[in-house]
């Protein structure tokens, strides 16, 4: 496998780990309510998706506020991803494999 297309695979596996865990992160909050942050699995999830929403508040204005940045995370993971999977085709392409 060519180099290149190994790093686009491995940001795309990277930022589909941090979505799935956000969106897992989301489902668990609606159902444990209150007492999500006792929840083991809640925890476990905003641990794994911890690195994403870091680096989101720091590159997001500070007028934007905290409770928003987990949802301009998945926001800016999604489009990310998207544009990864077009690059992995892309490059698929160039190096005439089948992926």
């Amino acid at each position: 496998m060519p180099f290149d297309l190994l790093l686009v695979t491995i940001l795309r596996a990277l930022v589909q780990v941090a979505g799935y865990a956000l969106i897992g992160q989301g489902v668990l909050a609606l159902l444990a309510g209150s007492r999500r942050d006792q929840n083991i699995f809640y925890v476990l999830l905003k641990t794994i998706a911890s690195p994403a929403v870091k680096a989101v508040r720091f590159i997001a204005p500070r007028f934007i506020i905290d409770a928003h940045i987990p949802f301009l995370t998945f926001f800016i993971l999604f489009w990310l991803l998207v544009v990864l999977t077009a690059l992995k085709h892309h490059l698929c392409g160039l190096h005439e494999l089948a992926c």
